[in-house]
């Protein structure tokens, strides 16, 4: 919160529409800040922001002028992720940070606040190695960055929830190969947001990394069994398979032909299932007082969630 007679400081979110950036924004002027929006489309935007959002129009793609965007702010969130059909998206996400970066550094912002993905730096997959060029991008080129990295997140509309969502209600089995037994650890979007509204205030964690995640490390499958539980159904028969059969390839056709979201998302998405995402050094979390909830609360959460806005 802002202190009484301090002047609110202005923050910036591009990616504001998105399923953590709208969520965000609202936490952000509840804290009492000035939030500014980098938004492609003015109209789009408000009405899914609401009036209180200052609201700018560019396009990342296009090399925009954000020199009228960035004027005056304090610390800018880059939550934007091109990931989605077309193609490419890797190439036009590095140099939209690169120059959202620049922007930020000629206007003397003080802080970059990146959200990006566990897992390894290279290799990992294509799309976890396009978020982790991302952050170097952003890093190499703007003011000191805060880097969350964090696995699964638990929110209604985002496309890994509806991966899940999606598995759970539609297949009664699926495959278990060898290479399918990395673990992982989901978190939920409230202790997300609680994170990232708190970096700006939190002088140790610029220039850091900060990995992220719930108090439950499970298996990939395992989570799709808590989930089924969670939400009254019987979890899919795992069927255990060789690597032969069920290849990474195989797993992200089916991943694309099962989910209510973006097919080419969920493929992109399933591609990273055969490495460990979880955190692996507590420290950059430890700099916040923030205790996150078991993975059965935040599955309840999402589920009364999407009730609400049906």
């Amino acid at each position: 919160m802002t202190a009484a007679g301090d002047a609110a400081p202005t923050y910036l979110v591009a990616g504001a529409t998105g399923v953590v950036g709208r969520r965000l924004a609202a936490a952000l002027l509840d804290d009492g800040a000035a939030v500014r929006a980098l938004v492609r489309d003015r109209a789009r935007a408000r009405a899914i922001l609401g009036p209180d959002v200052e609201l700018h129009e560019a396009d990342l793609d296009r090399e925009p002028d954000l020199s009228a965007a960035m004027d005056g702010v304090e610390a800018a969130y880059f939550l934007v992720h091109m990931l989605g059909p077309g193609g490419d998206y890797a190439r036009r996400e590095e140099a939209a940070a690169e120059a959202f970066a620049r922007a930020a550094t000629a206007a003397g912002v003080k802080r970059l606040v990146y959200l990006g993905g566990l897992g390894p730096d290279e290799g990992g997959s294509p799309h976890l190695d396009s978020r982790h060029r991302t952050a170097a991008a952003l890093r190499r080129w703007g003011p000191p960055l805060t880097y969350f990295r964090a696995a699964m997140i638990i929110a209604p509309e985002s496309e890994s929830y509806e991966l899940l969502r999606s598995i759970a209600a539609r297949l009664p089995a699926v495959p278990e190969p060898e290479w399918l037994r990395s673990h992982t650890q989901p978190i939920g979007i409230r202790d997300v947001i609680a994170y990232l509204r708190a970096a700006p205030r939190t002088a140790a964690a610029a220039g850091r990394e900060i990995e992220i995640g719930g108090p439950d490390v499970l298996r990939h499958l395992d989570v799709i069994a808590r989930f089924s539980r969670e939400a009254g159904r019987r979890p899919p028969l795992a069927v255990p398979l060789p690597g032969r059969i069920v290849s990474p390839g195989v797993v992200a056709a089916g991943a694309a032909a099962v989910t209510t979201g973006t097919a080419e998302v969920a493929a992109e998405i399933s591609r990273g299932l055969a490495v460990e995402t979880s955190v692996g050094d507590r420290g950059g979390a430890e700099l916040f007082d923030i205790r996150p909830e078991p993975l059965n609360v935040a599955i309840q959460r999402a589920l009364a969630e999407e009730e609400t806005d049906v």
